[in-house]
């Protein structure tokens, strides 16, 4: 459900740190238009880089963009095959300058072992070139899910404590969340889902236990300022308690 506000940049009280985003719609809009192939997916591109501007604009200083599930897999090898040109296209040098020279960190989380060499090789040089910037972070989330990313904490743990090097009565959320893909950043604070669909489709399972969720029919490819700004109005809308009481967190507020 969407809030109403104007075309104009909404400034929240406490706005969102991190943004993570399921980038939804992408084939539909393409059947919209009257497209083929590809086109949806090149204009998801697209919005992905608008998507990004304007949260810089705003003073974000995480966004996680879902490009593509451990589930994706699944689709029709064609498809699968161009996405990943796409995927590679975006990691082109040039681009990936482009977030270097206004101070941006790229940075992926998900398997990767799947992917082709060449495309690994693009991701280990883009988080070099940008790894020591310290402004904007922007994750991707490519052979990702929060089902792999809980599963490989877990195994990690408990390699260490096969091999002697940890108790597991020492086992608690807080070392958990250290072995998790995202582990040095916030939780997500807000969680927008384009598209239509109300679901969180195995994204960020671990860090989504707070987030606040928002779902718009909007298609990705149309995914603009005024409907992230609809977003950013409807968070700051949001009382977030973490379960305490009304009353305490509003106490909070009026002793900061």
């Amino acid at each position: 459900m969407k809030a109403r506000t104007n075309n104009t940049a909404v400034t929240a009280v406490r706005p969102p740190r991190h943004i993570a985003i399921i980038m939804d719609g992408n084939n539909r809009w393409m059947k919209q238009q009257g497209g083929s192939g590809l086109s949806g997916h090149r204009a998801g591109v697209e919005s992905a880089r608008r998507a990004i501007r304007l949260c810089a604009e705003r003073g974000i200083e995480c966004l996680t963009l879902f490009a593509f599930s451990s589930e994706n897999w699944q689709r029709p090898p064609r498809e699968v095959s161009g996405l990943m040109t796409l995927f590679a296209n975006f990691l082109q040098l040039a681009e990936v300058r482009k977030l270097h020279e206004n101070n941006i960190r790229l940075r992926f989380i998900g398997c990767r072992e799947r992917f082709d060499p060449k495309l690994r090789k693009l991701i280990e040089k883009a988080e070099k070139l940008t790894g020591d910037n310290g402004g904007m972070t922007i994750l991707v989330a490519a052979d990702y899910g929060g089902r792999w990313d809980i599963t490989d904490a877990a195994r990690q743990l408990a390699q260490q404590v096969k091999a002697g090097k940890l108790d597991p009565e020492k086992i608690s959320e807080e070392l958990m969340h250290a072995h998790t893909a995202a582990s040095n950043l916030p939780a997500p604070d807000l969680c927008i889902r384009t598209g239509g669909e109300h679901r969180i489709s195995n994204f960020l399972l671990w860090q989504f236990a707070y987030t606040e969720l928002y779902f718009t029919s909007t298609l990705w490819p149309d995914f603009d300022a005024a409907e992230l700004d609809l977003a950013l109005a409807d968070f700051a809308s949001r009382q977030r308690r973490y379960g305490k009481l009304s009353e305490q967190v509003e106490t909070k507020r009026e002793g900061a």
